[in-house]
């Protein structure tokens, strides 16, 4: 069996054949940092071969669900250790890899979304098969405000749960969506109270869990040839762009602007 505890940044705990992943940096509201993407990445491919996991719940601990990148970590150029091309591929591949780990794991996969779900903490939950979402959470793809390509994942979720041309409008803008409005645009399925969050995303994994696995199974690996197409589609362009965008001045004045709190003024390089 495989060992999901494994990793600081997310907590695991199996029961009844269900898995719930806790993303763990609440201190952070879960930024993704310290070993939670690599501990993603590792975790969804051992899903594929553990049948004693039926479904998966990810959820996050504290006020947030995940707010995306770390982007003090971003600010602090002091730790860099790689070239510029060295940073940007490495983006790039473990982007990718994360991606494709979400869309091959045969189990079904729901997101219980609380507090703030941005930028790849947006796509965290949105690469989920079911999300459901608090009232008053707030969802967004934060990236071109810091002056970033929506291009990890973001742009291959939003156009498939939203009509087209809302998903544009918010990849484009960043604005943030409460989580009435998200289910009304189908980027949830639900949204319920905060406090039956838990209670209902629970109930609704042990419902999935329930259901016959290779049926089930069977219905997601077909579906998500749509998913893998439209990847093979848009992420080599959307990583590379993203990838780019991090070594911009824009992205630097984005950062720093958040660092000391002041708004950031932007000049198109």
């Amino acid at each position: 069996m495989a060992d999901y505890g494994r990793f600081r940044s997310i907590l695991a705990h199996q029961q009844d054949g269900i898995l719930t992943l806790t993303l763990n940096r609440p201190d952070r509201l879960n930024a993704v940092g310290d070993d939670m993407h690599e501990g993603l990445e590792a975790i969804l491919h051992d899903l594929r071969h553990d049948p004693s996991v039926r479904a998966v719940l990810l959820t996050g601990a504290g006020r947030a669900f995940c707010v995306g990148g770390d982007v003090k970590a971003f600010a602090d150029t002091s730790q860099v250790e790689h070239t510029p091309y060295e940073s940007m591929a490495l983006v790039t591949q473990s982007a990718a890899r994360l991606i494709e780990r979400f869309i091959e794991v045969p189990q079904p996969l729901v997101a219980a979304v609380q507090g703030y779900a941005m930028g790849l903490g947006a796509t965290l939950a949105l690469m989920c098969d079911v999300l459901i979402i608090a009232e008053d959470a707030q969802i967004a793809d934060t990236h071109v405000p810091v002056g970033l390509v929506a291009g990890d994942g973001g742009a291959l979720a939003w156009p498939l749960a939203m009509s087209f041309r809302a998903a544009k409008y918010y990849l484009m803008t960043g604005e943030r969506l409460n989580g009435i409005e998200a289910a009304r645009l189908g980027l949830a399925l639900r949204a319920v109270p905060a406090d039956q969050l838990q209670d209902q995303a629970l109930a609704l994994v042990q419902r999935l869990a329930a259901l016959p696995p290779l049926a089930l199974q069977g219905t997601k690996r077909t579906l998500n040839h749509i998913l893998r197409q439209r990847s093979q589609l848009l992420m080599d362009t959307g990583l590379h762009l993203e990838a780019a965008t991090f070594l911009s001045d824009d992205h630097k004045e984005a950062a720093s602007a958040f660092m000391e709190k002041r708004t950031p003024t932007f000049h198109g390089r």
